[in-house]
């Protein structure tokens, strides 16, 4: 581990990194504050929107940089092979959520630092920016750029005001917030700006509705991470593993659950229209777990409840500060976070998802309890559960 200076720089040791963030909020403040990557050329800006990676757009430079939320408080997958020859600097940012409508600066985060390490977990090199006092809503903590046909990595740690959309347009992102005072002539086709647009649900019973744009909703996703007590992040000790997992209805009133215990992997072309991806038993998968529900098949869901369940290790949640992303095509992610519970608790019931006449209204649950069996009773869904598993 090298721990640098700011201003500071030092080779890569590899091709495939994985740069990381993590932070800490302000013991009693609600700060939603959230990783940023932006692909430059040798002027300083983006090509296009499209160089531009972060929740709403997770990928970027042909794949040679992708957002994948975590571990941490989020985290790049990076290919320095895979990114385009213009592209000479990959920029990492910091920004406050909403800052100037909340009144919040970069202060408010506690123990913040990036982290560059290679693909297999070896962590390599270290940056802590210091935010005492700072009265800036966004920063650059680091980036890679490419000197003399060798990428190198410079601890950065300059403070920019303004939140997420000036930052953006600083490096030539066009973002889809402000309208012009007065109306042009109509352009010709262009792509559409980024959307910074975001919901995080923060309090028990929060809902958001959702309508369809086009014919479907597609194919929505819900990402689990982790990142506290993950085997080899930051120094970390023993590995804690959480399962993802749902209780379902159907619009029949069928009923069952999607989940690893008993390999109830679901199915995403056929009933319940929802599949389980895997099972990260190892808690070395960057990308978590993921569902899929079939949006395309929504007037057959009535309902579906996301649970996360610690699988292994000691039931502590304040230490696995878990996150949940639910994400489809055109529309803002919408973002849960457990952050408190009590540790005698192996499971927390996170959203229901509800078809509302066709709308898809997600409400925030965050409860945590012994298994799915109170998890359906405190939800009056009528299961049967006998041994751990459905009947």
């Amino acid at each position: 581990m090298t721990d640098l200076q700011q201003g500071g720089n030092a080779s890569v040791p590899a091709d495939r990194l994985t740069v990381s963030f993590a932070w800490t909020p302000t013991a009693g403040r609600e700060v939603d504050a959230d990783a940023s990557a932006y692909l430059l050329t040798a002027s300083g800006k983006v090509r296009s929107d499209a160089d531009m990676v972060f929740y709403n757009q997770p990928q970027g430079g042909d794949g040679g940089v992708r957002f994948v939320t975590g571990p941490g408080q989020g985290t790049f997958e990076v290919d320095l092979s895979c990114l385009p020859p213009e592209i000479e600097r990959v920029v990492f940012c910091v920004t406050i959520h909403e800052a100037q409508a909340k009144g919040q600066t970069l202060a408010l985060l506690e123990g913040a630092l990036i982290d560059v390490a290679t693909s297999g977990g070896g962590s390599a090199l270290r940056f802590v920016p210091s935010l005492a006092g700072a009265a800036e809503a966004a920063m650059t903590f680091g980036e890679l750029y490419l000197r003399n046909g060798q990428w190198k990595f410079r601890a950065v740690g300059q403070g920019f005001t303004g939140g997420l959309a000036p930052l953006a347009r600083s490096f030539g992102i066009d973002v889809a917030e402000d309208a012009p005072a007065a109306a042009p002539p109509p352009p010709p086709p262009a792509p559409k700006p980024v959307s910074l647009s975001k919901v995080t649900l923060e309090k028990a019973g929060q809902t958001v509705s959702l309508e369809k744009r086009g014919s479907s909703f597609g194919e929505i996703t819900i990402n689990l991470n982790w990142s506290r007590g993950r085997k080899g992040f930051f120094g970390g000790g023993s590995a804690i593993d959480l399962d993802l997992g749902c209780l379902f209805e159907l619009s029949d009133g069928r009923k069952g659950v999607v989940q690893a215990l008993g390999n109830a992997f679901g199915s995403f072309a056929q009933e319940p229209f929802i599949a389980l991806s895997g099972d990260d038993r190892t808690g070395d998968v960057s990308q978590g777990e993921t569902m899929r529900i079939n949006g395309a098949r929504w007037a057959d869901i009535r309902r579906i409840a996301i649970f996360a369940n610690i699988y292994d290790g000691v039931p502590n949640w304040q230490q696995t500060d878990g996150v949940v992303l639910v994400s489809m095509p055109d529309q803002p992610p919408i973002e849960v976070r457990m952050t408190e519970g009590q540790n005698d608790r192996r499971l927390c019931g996170i959203v229901l998802i509800e078809n509302d006449a066709g709308r898809l209204k997600v409400t925030r649950i965050v409860d945590y309890v012994r298994d799915q069996k109170v998890l359906d009773e405190s939800l009056g869904w009528g299961l049967r559960w006998v041994a751990g598993r459905k009947d």
